[in-house]
C-alpha cells in the first residue's frame, strides 16, 4: 500500500473514530457555550436558541453548513493581515467536531457530561449595568414611510464625571431600530442646541451633494448598536469619560416593516470603581466627498486620520452600507513605513464587527490612519438598493457611508484637543 493510500485510510478511520465518539453533551455544547450563546439565546439577536440539546437538535444541519462556510460566528477579517483578540472565527478542530456530531446523528450524550450553563445578566450583554437610560416615553412606528434620525435629548443625568468601563446599546424594537448610537454632549455645547428633553427631533440637514462633507458631527461617540455590533468593553484601567453636567443624546434610526409599533430603546453603563489612568475615545476616518456613479462594481473611496500625539491603538470598525464591498486599515509611520492592520475583501453591511487588536499598537505623533473601501453599485451586488442610480453621502441605508472608526487610549489626564490637528476643532464621529 503506497503512502496516500495509507493517509486516506488514516483520515477515514479518524472520521469515523471522531463521529462515533462524538456528543452534544460531552463535545458540542462546551462550543457553543463559548462561541455562540452570546447571541443565540433568548432576548438577543439571533432567531433561534442554542442553550439546550433540544434547543439545538433540529439546527443541526444548518450548523454544519454554517460553519463549513464559515458563515457563522460571523467573523470577515483576511486572516494574513492583524491578529485579534475578539476573532470570532472557529478553529479548524472545532468545525470538525460540529461537522461529526451532526454526520453521527447529532446524538445528545449522558446528560452527566453536560457542562454548567453559561451565567448571564437577563437582558444585557455586559455585566449588571449601575445606570439604565431609556427613552423616557415611546416612540410610535408608523407602519409605512421613511423616518428620519431621530434624536432623544436626555439631560445631564450625571452630576460628577462617570468613567464608563462597560456600555451596551438595546432596541426595544429590534425588527424596526436599525441603529442606535449613544452620543456625549458636553456642557457648552451647541450642537443640538434647539432639541427638547426627551422629545424626538430632526436637525436640519446640510445640502447632501459629493462636494460637502457631512460626515462628522461635534460629539463624542458613547455607545452604538447595529446588527452584530458588541457592547463596549475596556479592560481594567480604561474607561470613556461622561463629564459631569454632560447631556447624553440618543441618535435613532428607526425602519417601517408595514406594521405600526412603538419602542424605548436603552444604554446600560456599567462605571469604573475608580478614575482609571486610561481614557478610550472612539474616532474616525471618514470621507464623505464622493459620488458612486450608476453600475460601478468597484468604485474607491479613501480617508485618512493624522495622529496629533502618541497614544496607543486598540480596536478597529469598518462601517459602510449595502454597497459596501470591502475595507481595508493601513498604518503609515511618521518613518513612511506602512502596515495594514485589518483588511475585510467581503464586507457585510449586516453584521457591524470590532476588530480588537491582540497586540495593541502605539502610535507616536504624525501616524497616519488610512483607509480604503470599494463600493459595488452594480446589478451583481444583491444588496444594492437601486444600482441604475449614482449614490453620495446620506443617513438612510439606500444612500452610502465610509467611515474607518477606531478605538484610542491615552494618559487621562491628557487634554482630547492634543489629539487633533490645530485646524481640526470636532471630537468627532460619523454618522453610523
Amino acid at each position: 500500500m503506497n503512502a496516500r493510500k495509507l493517509a486516506y485510510l488514516l483520515c477515514l478511520v479518524f472520521a469515523w473514530s471522531l463521529s462515533a465518539e462524538t456528543t452534544f453533551t460531552r463535545n458540542v455544547a462546551p462550543i457553543l457555550q463559548q462561541r455562540c450563546q452570546g447571541c443565540h439565546r433568548p432576548g438577543e439577536a439571533a432567531p433561534f436558541s442554542l442553550l439546550t440539546y433540544e434547543q439545538a437538535r433540529p439546527w443541526a444541519k444548518a450548523i454544519k453548513e454554517a460553519v463549513i462556510e464559515r458563515k457563522m460566528p460571523p467573523w470577515f477579517a483576511d486572516p494574513h493581515y492583524g491578529k485579534f483578540s475578539n476573532d470570532r472565527s472557529l478553529p479548524q478542530g472545532e468545525i470538525d467536531t460540529l461537522v461529526a456530531w451532526v454526520d453521527a446523528g447529532a446524538p445528545q450524550g449522558d446528560p452527566k457530561d453536560m457542562p454548567p450553563p453559561r451565567e448571564f445578566v437577563d437582558g444585557w450583554a455586559i455585566p449588571k449595568p449601575d445606570a439604565v437610560i431609556e427613552l423616557p416615553t415611546a416612540y410610535e412606528i408608523p407602519a409605512t414611510g421613511t423616518i428620519e434620525y431621530q434624536h432623544i435629548l436626555i439631560p445631564a443625568p450625571f452630576k460628577t464625571d462617570k468613567w464608563v468601563q462597560f456600555a451596551e446599546a438595546r432596541p426595544g424594537d429590534r425588527t424596526r431600530v436599525h441603529h442606535i448610537i449613544a452620543f456625549i454632549r458636553e456642557p457648552g455645547s451647541q450642537w443640538l442646541k434647539d432639541a427638547k428633553p426627551g422629545i424626538p427631533f430632526v436637525p436640519e440637514k446640510a445640502k447632501a451633494d459629493a462636494n460637502t462633507d457631512t460626515s462628522e458631527l461635534p460629539s463624542d461617540f458613547l455607545v452604538g448598536y447595529a446588527p452584530g455590533q458588541p457592547p463596549e468593553m475596556y479592560e481594567q484601567g480604561q474607561a470613556k469619560l461622561i463629564k459631569a453636567g454632560s447631556d447624553i443624546i440618543l441618535q435613532i434610526h428607526y425602519m417601517t416593516n408595514g406594521k405600526a409599533s412603538t419602542d424605548r430603546s436603552r444604554i446600560g453603563l456599567v462605571f469604573a470603581k475608580e478614575p482609571p489612568p486610561k481614557r478610550v475615545l472612539t474616532l474616525s476616518a471618514t470621507n464623505g466627498k464622493f459620488k458612486i456613479p450608476a453600475g460601478d462594481p468597484n468604485y474607491k473611496v479613501d480617508a485618512e486620520f493624522e495622529i496629533r500625539t502618541t497614544v496607543t491603538l486598540y480596536g478597529l470598525h469598518p462601517h459602510m452600507h449595502g454597497r459596501g464591498k470591502d475595507f481595508e486599515y493601513r498604518i503609515k509611520f511618521p518613518s513612511g513605513e506602512t502596515r495594514t492592520l485589518l483588511s475585510v475583501p467581503h464586507y457585510k453591511f449586516g453584521w457591524q464587527l470590532w476588530y480588537n487588536l491582540t497586540e495593541p499598537l502605539v502610535l507616536p505623533k504624525g501616524t497616519m490612519i488610512e483607509c480604503t473601501a470599494h463600493f459595488d453599485n452594480s446589478p451583481n451586488n444583491p444588496d444594492n438598493p437601486d444600482p441604475t442610480k449614482d449614490v453620495i453621502w446620506g443617513d438612510q441605508s439606500w444612500d452610502e457611508m465610509m467611515v474607518g472608526f477606531f478605538n484610542l487610549v491615552f494618559d487621562a489626564r491628557m487634554p482630547v484637543k492634543d489629539l487633533f490637528p490645530p485646524t481640526r476643532t470636532q471630537v468627532a464621529v460619523a454618522n453610523n
